[in-house]
This record gives structure tokens, C-alpha cells and sequence, in this order.
């Protein structure tokens, strides 16, 4: 499978991006010695679009595995991969973007990132590791934080910013102060939480969306069973002779967004790429719209007294 397996969608800053990402957050996170050949074994899949960030401790080994496969000939050069990171929130102070994106690029061994995303519209107290208390969750400084992702783009170091994890409302208030829209919003997308309101107004607005758990994240402690164990996608599955990953996938793609899918396992590697010389029905589609609707990831974390989150309503723009 070579490189152009993958179509690919040109964002509003004029680059272009794979429209299916590779992920590379787990908990735990294995050790750099079993990461590296796998992240190696997704190029060779045919995958070219790597999504990191600062939180999930794989940027070294995504990094040393771009490079190893550079040397092998796998890639020929830098511009063939499409690599996202970013910036966690403890660096959500305007003079600390800058500074985190240099820490990035440092364990990347890259000059440049493709694009680069504010994690969450949230700024904590620097230093804070593990468990959120009293005054930890601080005002998010919109315009100030979104100025110094410009300036990541200004000097080059960030071909293209975004944003992760933002509603309607925090997308709207960040755009009242840009010089650039945001190129991309990242947030949690799959059949059971489908985001017709967000994806209607980043569609209007130019703003790509791309779908983190795809499929519903079903082994992480937070996530859910709704989309692997939909009797709707193993009823679609039956009929269309796909499998439920692949129904699910098809279905963020038909709604003209990127997933991001993680798996390690070879097999299901290659199986995620088969999603992009078919269709789903018109009736299929009837049909996922009708998945009853629940948000996975609620970061009750966020969420405090005294800070600027009283409510997962306020943290989620009322989408919940």
C-alpha cells in the first residue's frame, strides 16, 4: 500500500492533511521499544498522518520512529507524514505556548510541526501532575492563549493551529479575536455522540473537524461500548459484509470529517485503512441517526467551585 492510499483534505491554511489519523495515546503507555515498531508498522500499513501530544508521552518514540523510517526508505522525506501534537493545558498561559511547542519539537527531532492544537479550552496552574484540587483550574485566557498560537504560526514552527475539545461557543469567542481561524477543531466524534451542532457551525465557518474516539475509546476507563456494540452498526455489518470498526469509521468520513483511530494491533491497522472505495446506504444512514446520544468524556476534573467551569453544561457549551 503506498503513500496515497488515503485521500486528503486541504485546510484552511492551504495544507494538506490524510483524512484518517493514526493515534498514539495509551494508558499505560507502553515502552518506547514495543512503540517505535508499531508506529513503523502503521507506515508501512500506509498510514501518514501521526497525532501526538504533550500529555501522551509518545512524541520521543513517534519521532525516533519517523526518523527510522526515513533511513529505511519506507518514507523519503519529512513532508510525506502529517504529524498534529499539542498543547496541554498546565502550557495554556500565553507565555508558556511558545516554550511548550519548542519542548515538542525537541522530543519530535522535528523542525516544524503540520498542525498544532490547544487541548482543552482550559488553563491550569503550571506545575499540577495528577489529581485536580482547589484552584487548579484557572480563567482561560482565550485571546491572549489563541495570539500565541498565531505567533507558532508566524515563525513557522506550526505549519497549521487549531483547537481540541471546543464548543460553539468557546470556537465563537476565539474567532471574535483571530487574525487566523483556527484550521481545525478536534473533539470526541463517533455514532453515538454525532455533534450535528459543531459540525454544522465549523462547516460554516471553515474550520475542519476531526473525530477522536472514533469508536468509542470501549477499553479506556472512561469510555463506552455504544459503538462497538451497537446492534444498529451489527446489523449494517451483516448485511454490507464490513466490519463494525469499518461501518463506524465510514460514517465520520461520509460526514466529511478525520477520524483519528489507535490501534496497535497489525491486523486492525490495515483493516481501519479499508474504509474508503465504498459507501453507506442511504437507509444505513437513516438508521445511525437514530443511536440513542451520549457524550463519553465528561472531564469532570474540570469542573470546580471556584474556577471558570462550574458545570459540565459551562464546559461543554451545553453539549452533554
Amino acid at each position: 500500500m503506498g503513500p496515497k492510499v488515503v485521500p486528503e483534505v486541504v485546510l484552511n491554511s492551504g495544507h494538506s492533511m490524510a483524512m484518517l489519523g493514526f493515534g498514539t495515546a495509551a494508558v499505560p503507555l507502553p515502552p518506547h521499544d514495543e512503540l517505535i515498531p508499531v508506529f513503523i508498522a502503521a507506515i508501512e500499513a500506509g498510514y501518514r498522518h501521526f497525532d501526538t501530544a504533550a500529555l501522551y508521552g509518545s512524541e520521543e518514540a513517534l519521532g525516533i520512529a519517523l526518523a527510522q523510517a526515513q533511513h529505511q526508505g519506507l518514507i523519503k522525506n519529512r513532508g510525506e507524514i502529517f504529524v498534529t501534537t499539542k498543547l496541554w493545558c498546565t502550557d495554556a498561559h500565553p507565555n508558556l505556548v511558545l516554550p511548550a511547542l519548542k519542548k515538542s519539537l525537541q522530543r519530535l527531532g522535528l523542525e516544524y510541526v503540520d498542525l498544532y492544537l490547544i487541548h482543552f479550552p482550559v488553563r491550569l496552574r503550571q506545575g499540577i501532575e495528577g489529581n485536580i484540587s482547589k484552584g487548579d483550574v484557572l480563567p482561560f485566557d482565550t485571546k491572549g492563549t489563541w495570539g500565541a498560537m498565531e505567533e507558532c504560526s508566524k515563525l513557522g514552527l506550526a505549519k497549521s493551529i487549531g483547537v481540541s475539545n471546543f464548543g460553539v461557543m468557546k470556537l465563537s469567542e476565539l474567532q471574535q479575536n483571530a487574525t487566523i481561524t483556527p484550521a481545525l477543531n478536534q473533539v470526541e466524534m463517533n455514532v453515538a455522540w454525532q455533534q450535528g451542532n459543531l459540525l454544522k457551525f465549523c462547516q460554516e465557518k471553515g474550520i475542519h473537524l476531526s473525530a477522536w474516539s472514533p469508536l468509542g475509546a470501549n477499553g479506556a476507563s472512561w469510555g463506552t461500548l455504544a459503538v462497538m456494540e451497537s446492534p444498529v452498526l451489527k446489523d449494517i455489518a451483516i448485511t454490507t459484509g464490513k466490519s463494525v470498526p469499518q461501518i463506524a469509521l465510514r460514517w465520520i468520513l461520509e460526514q466529511g470529517v478525520t477520524p483519528v483511530v489507535k490501534s496497535f494491533n497489525k491486523v486492525r491497522m490495515k483493516e481501519n485503512l479499508q474504509i474508503f472505495d465504498w459507501k453507506l446506504s442511504e437507509a444505513d444512514l437513516v438508521k445511525i441517526k437514530q443511536i440513542p446520544q451520549r457524550r463519553a468524556l465528561l472531564a469532570r476534573e474540570f469542573v470546580t467551585e471556584d474556577g471558570p467551569y462550574k458545570s459540565l453544561e459551562d464546559l461543554w457549551d451545553g453539549e452533554v
